[in-house]
């Protein structure tokens, strides 16, 4: 064997013993992680990607679970322009009724809705909040349109709301290619006396 491919031998040998080293006590390179608040911060604009991915479901009180329950029996309850009553709501209205049945006044209309309770970011939802959109005309940045949170899951979002098409429907917010470019922000209430935002 000639001096350089002995002294190759031994750096290859070196080299490997340095690698299962760092493998035994864990320092090898990990991929680096990035929040969703920092994708957002870089400039990405897809509002389902600034949603909290965490292993387990926010928890939520008992109130809330309740008015949850309450607003998932009108599933199925058909749209009606105006409507407030189970024979049929729009979306300001299923709103309004759900909350109305706990005793919270609440406006009857979307925008009257959003100057309710306190401005919370996507990635800090919790069931019960209230999230709001555009109408069908996009190019108004008034609100046209109020949903309920039910369900917030590994940072799936999922809302109850009276769609003009579909009635009292549960929709899956992330990736939905008609409500995430609508989306313009959400609201918590406080269940323990909702006041006016001044």
């Amino acid at each position: 064997m000639s001096l350089k491919t002995y002294i190759f031998s031994i750096a290859v040998i070196l080299m490997s013993n340095a690698i299962q080293a760092q493998t035994a006590t864990g320092s090898l390179p990990q991929k680096s992680q990035v929040s969703p608040d920092t994708l957002s911060k870089k400039g990405n604009t897809s509002a389902s990607q600034a949603i909290t991915s965490g292993d387990s479901a926010p928890k939520i009180n008992k109130q809330v679970e309740e008015i949850i329950q309450f607003a998932k029996k009108f599933l199925g309850t058909p749209y009606h322009y105006a409507g407030s009553t189970p024979s049929g709501f729009d979306c300001s209205g299923f709103i309004y009724y759900v909350m109305g049945n706990f005793g919270m006044r609440l406006s009857r209309s979307s925008p009257g809705i959003a100057e309710f309770g306190k401005t919370v970011k996507l990635s800090e939802l919790q069931p019960g909040d209230l999230m709001f959109f555009k109408g069908r005309n996009t190019r108004s940045s008034g609100v046209g349109h109020v949903a309920m949170v039910v369900e917030v899951k590994e940072g799936i979002i999922k809302f109850i709301h009276s769609s003009t098409s579909r009635g009292v429907i549960i929709d899956t917010f992330n990736n939905s290619g008609y409500y995430v470019p609508r989306y313009l922000k959400s609201k918590r209430l406080d269940y323990g006396g909702i006041t006016p935002k001044n």
